[in-house]
């Protein structure tokens, strides 16, 4: 049993299954990937977020040393913590959430809709609030600079594009819309979310407007 922030009692809220089969090619979702900045305020199943963080940071193929992830990680050291802020998914209590890639489930951290305040340190940019839900990709560059050293804090950027994309192309394949936002309050954020991690990487997602 989990609790929010807020003293509500919350169980790990498991996610169905990725598909790992679809009807669109990679050429065709990178042929048409973009960023889009206007959302549909519309719910989206809880599949459909599932599938979108499982290609973000979720688990792949078993590899001879192990249990790999969708992205790749210099020395698998696997820097970057995942976070949903909800606004608008099915049978999902609004809140804001870790994914936890091994067995694929939502961790409750803080319960409510954050959309506006998360719009607010995002200079105010709208199509926050009206995706129902938005990614937050926040970096421990100490797992990776432990064994690069200084090196390893632009390995830790790399690491952010690759699971950007992944989620660009997954959200293309779906026939949704998204954009990658960068410019934010750090500070602030850090202290919405009350977490440790370094924010880099605001990602909204949803159906298309119209």
């Amino acid at each position: 049993m989990m609790k929010f922030s807020s003293g509500t009692e919350t169980k790990e809220i498991f996610l169905p299954a990725p598909s790992l089969e679809s009807n669109v090619s990679v050429e065709t979702t990178l042929y048409k990937r973009i960023s889009r900045r206007s959302f549909a305020e519309k719910p989206l199943p809880l599949k459909t977020l599932g599938q979108i963080l499982w290609a973000a940071q979720g688990k792949n193929s078993d590899e001879p040393r192990g249990t790999t992830r969708t992205a790749p990680s210099a020395g698998a050291t696997y820097p970057l913590d995942t976070y949903v802020v909800t606004g608008n998914i099915k049978n999902l209590p609004n809140g804001f959430y870790r994914y936890e890639h091994a067995r694929h489930l939502l961790l409750p951290l803080i319960s409510g809709d954050l959309r506006k305040q998360l719009t607010r340190i995002a200079l105010g940019q709208q199509f926050i609030t009206q995706a129902p839900a938005s990614i937050i990709l926040s970096a421990v560059f100490e797992r990776t600079t432990r064994r690069y050293g200084d090196r390893g804090i632009q390995y830790v950027h790399n690491e952010i594009g690759h699971v950007t994309q992944n989620v660009y192309l997954q959200v293309e394949s779906l026939g949704l819309g998204t954009v990658a936002v960068g410019a934010f309050d750090d500070k602030e954020l850090k202290s919405l979310l009350k977490i440790d991690s370094i924010p880099l990487m605001i990602i909204p997602f949803g159906q298309i407007s119209d």
